[in-house]
């Protein structure tokens, strides 16, 4: 099992930066991919971006797409999500999570989930 717990969320104003961190404990050499997601109110949870643990590959939405980058800290066991020119539609409930397969995008391939940082983008 693994934990994830993120930080770094809060309130920015539109065109703003914010970074979001998650760190990860337990068997998280279990997982060959970790990923963040977000529900926006009213919508359903959806991907945002992910990084292949073992090659460092990362993948995002089109939505965020030249806006939001993904890294991974090995050290501190931490992935961040990266998120610059902040735009209200980006307000969400952002969640980190683990999964097994590179490049799956869908919350159902993805096993465990932390509890979630808000980000709010006033305009």
């Amino acid at each position: 099992q693994v934990r994830l717990v993120e930080s770094g969320g809060g309130l920015a104003q539109a065109g703003g930066s914010l970074r979001l961190s998650c760190v990860a404990s337990g068997r998280t050499s279990s997982f060959g991919v970790m990923g963040w997601f977000r529900q926006r109110p009213g919508k359903e949870r959806e991907f945002v971006a992910a990084i292949t643990r073992s090659t460092g590959n990362t993948y995002q939405a089109d939505s965020v797409k030249g806006r939001f980058t993904i890294s991974i800290d090995y050290t501190r066991n931490t992935v961040y999500l990266h998120m610059y020119s902040l735009k209200p539609e980006d307000t969400a409930l952002y969640y980190c999570a683990a999964g097994a397969l590179p490049g799956n995008t869908s919350p159902e391939d993805f096993p465990s989930w932390g509890q979630g940082t808000q980000v709010t983008v006033s305009s």
